[in-house]
């Protein structure tokens, strides 16, 4: 463990938390939900591991099911009120996966939290995912009240552009009223240390599944957990 990781992290007013595949590795879950979503729904779409992957690098559901709709070139498109169902059906069964308890919190991440509030730092949470997911996944593993430990949460619903544009960021600045320098991001991928970085947020990646061969030549520090921090 670097010291200069540590001290990153413990000298920040606000630790500011992406979710999927930083505080666990839901991406996997996710992966299996969409193509419950795609079944249920007659589509005769699967996305596998490579798939997904790829497709990761569109941020949010929606967006995603879109993108991966027009390389298909196929007509007609589908509309708004077909995407919305799907996501939901999608977002429903992710919620009943998280439920089963196969998803806890990555290395580390727990007592990082926990150390945190401790030393009176603020946490925050800055993702492309939706209100739901964030707190299946963490109603699950930290408690019905996780919330009440988390002084601004932005969704991606929550802003006019999603990662990587750095408009979450922004808006936890706004929210914490502190300064980009004051902070530390924690990230696992490009999209998301891109985000932070465009709102001048230092950023500490953990690798995580689907993205630990990204770029992150910008990153302060690349761990391949979080154990050690807290």
């Amino acid at each position: 463990m670097s010291g200069d990781a540590v001290e990153l992290i413990r000298r920040a007013a606000a630790l500011i938390f992406d979710v999927d595949g930083t505080l666990a590795e839901t991406e996997e879950l996710h992966r299996q939900a969409f193509n419950h979503a795609f079944a249920r729904y007659g589509l005769g779409w699967h996305w596998d591991r490579a798939v997904y992957k790829d497709l990761l690098r569109v941020t949010g559901g929606k967006e995603r099911v879109r993108a991966y709709h027009e390389r298909l070139r196929i007509a007609p498109s589908l509309s708004d009120e077909d995407v919305a169902e799907l996501h939901r059906i999608k977002t429903a069964h992710y919620a009943e996966l998280i439920e089963t308890g196969c998803c806890p919190l990555r290395s580390g991440v727990a007592d990082l939290l926990a150390g945190a509030l401790s030393r009176g730092q603020r946490l925050a949470i800055a993702t492309t995912t939706s209100h739901g997911n964030i707190d299946a996944l963490l109603s699950r593993a930290l408690g019905k009240r996780w919330a009440a430990d988390f002084d601004a949460i932005v969704a991606g619903d929550d802003v006019r552009h999603k990662k990587p544009a750095s408009d979450v960021y922004l808006e936890i600045l706004t929210r914490l009223k502190l300064a980009p320098m004051e902070c530390a991001a924690i990230e696992d991928s490009a999209n998301g240390l891109i985000a932070a970085s465009r709102a001048n947020i230092p950023v500490l990646i953990t690798r995580s599944m689907f993205f630990r061969d990204d770029d992150f030549t910008e990153a302060r520090f690349v761990l391949d957990d979080l154990s050690g921090l807290g």
